[in-house]
């Protein structure tokens, strides 16, 4: 048992329209702590039974890809930072910024840093009605996931796992197949300037990324990790692409 703060909004402080990219915390800055209550909590330790699944993911070396990836955040406009309070989700997009939790493995970020370079070429930039949550992420993951393996990069189930969590389909990934192929192009473009991706004879990225899509609707019991939707807020601040990865 421990005590918790009891928050309540000051109705003193003048209401103000917070920015899309503000933290939750700064969002809250009229709200105060006015008691405590007590609450229960558990420690991992106290649990038992077999250990729950965990997402696939990305692995390898980026090599100079990495450092390349960055330098075009920052050609588009774009600031990235490192914040570990995104967590649990292990990137953000807000239009114009990119923030990125510290500490991931170089691959894993190289991913993650992908998909929210997606969101800003994709989903920040266009006055359009606001596209559907599972397409905004089937179409950014997508993207992470041609350009990761365009530089070599090993995806394992990671992409589809995280597609899985809003329900997104074959379907949904071939309705935006257009939109996929001409992202992660530009993006490889900069990336490998005097190379392509693969031979003209082998199937094309995105497509293998639908067939594991499909594969991972017919696998049963894989499990979603905690808060998947708390940690997604719409194209205004899009995350990464997942929140066990």
């Amino acid at each position: 048992m421990i005590l918790a703060p009891i928050l309540r909004k000051d109705r003193e402080e003048p209401r103000t329209t917070p920015n899309p990219g503000d933290s939750l915390a700064k969002k809250d800055d009229a709200l105060r702590v006015v008691g405590f209550r007590t609450a229960f909590v558990y420690d991992i330790e106290q649990t038992h039974g077999k250990p729950l699944p965990e997402f696939a993911k990305t692995t390898g070396d980026p090599r100079e890809f990495a450092e390349k990836l960055k330098e075009l955040v920052a050609k588009q406009g774009i600031s990235l930072e490192y914040d570990k309070s995104i967590a649990p989700a292990l990137g953000l997009s807000a239009g114009g910024r990119i923030r990125l939790v510290p500490g991931m493995q170089p691959a894993e970020e190289f991913s993650v840093l992908a998909h929210e370079l997606a969101h800003e070429m994709l989903h920040h930039r266009k006055v359009d009605a606001r596209l559907p949550k599972v397409v905004v992420e089937t179409q950014a993951e997508a993207v992470a996931y041609v350009v990761c393996r365009g530089v070599g990069l090993e995806t394992n189930s990671a992409a589809a796992d995280y597609i899985k969590l809003y329900n997104s389909d074959k379907k949904t990934l071939a309705e935006s197949l257009s939109v996929i192929q001409e992202t992660s192009s530009k993006i490889l473009d900069q990336l490998l300037p005097e190379q392509r991706m693969a031979p003209g004879h082998e199937k094309h990225p995105v497509m293998v990324f639908a067939d594991k899509l499909a594969q991972s609707h017919d696998e049963p019991g894989r499990a979603s990790p905690a808060q998947p939707a708390a940690a997604r807020q719409g194209p205004d601040q899009s995350d990464s692409i997942s929140l066990d990865r």
